[in-house]
């Protein structure tokens, strides 16, 4: 598969139209169907926003063998209807409530830094003896109010992510074994408890 089949295809797997990611990536629509038709190429700087947008990786986009995962669901909720407590509460419901049967996991999730930025971050721990510096804390507030999920249904995995707005559920293009794994540039860890 070429890069602007591979383009195309997560494009489409994630929703969004052509002139959607064109938006998204401050480019023209008609630069996002060039790619597609592979008579033009993304640069580095687009490669890696492609990548985030569309959660895949920049070697899968460059042929390193990988596969996409498998589907996504996105669904909208109302966490009002989800009884009082915490947001934390009201998401394990919805969790169980839409996979009653399932085995749930929490996982805790952090962004990977960039280079530039974990080079930015240390130099300003090393500068004001700060516990993290000011792109750990950045990444670490982006996700603060969203809960991640891995749903094991027998041979079945699904990793979910739970915001204020939405619940999107994808099939991993490959099974995660172990209690710590990475997919795109997010390092997860199962917790040690699932959701009852």
């Amino acid at each position: 598969m070429t890069l602007g089949e591979k383009i195309k295809e997560v494009r489409k797997q994630a929703g969004l139209s052509q002139e959607d990611l064109s938006k998204k990536l401050g480019i023209s629509r008609s630069a996002v169907a060039k790619w597609e038709c592979d008579k033009g190429i993304p640069d580095i700087d687009n490669l890696k926003m492609l990548s985030q947008l569309l959660d895949v990786s920049i070697d899968y986009l460059l042929d390193n063998g990988e596969t996409p995962d498998k589907a996504v669901i996105k669904e909208p909720i109302d966490l009002s209807k989800y009884g009082k407590g915490s947001r934390r509460a009201k998401k394990d419901r919805i969790i169980r409530e839409k996979y009653p049967e399932a085995i749930i996991h929490p996982l805790l999730a952090k962004t990977k830094l960039t280079k530039g930025e974990a080079a930015l971050d240390w130099g300003i721990v090393l500068a004001t003896d700060a516990p993290a510096g000011i792109p750990g804390l950045i990444h670490s507030f982006q996700d603060s109010g969203n809960r991640y999920y891995m749903v094991e249904q027998g041979e079945k995995q699904l990793l979910v992510l739970i915001t204020d707005e939405f619940m999107v559920s994808r099939e991993p293009a490959q099974k995660q074994h172990s209690d710590k794994f990475e997919i795109g540039n997010i390092k997860f860890t199962k917790c040690s408890y699932e959701v009852k």
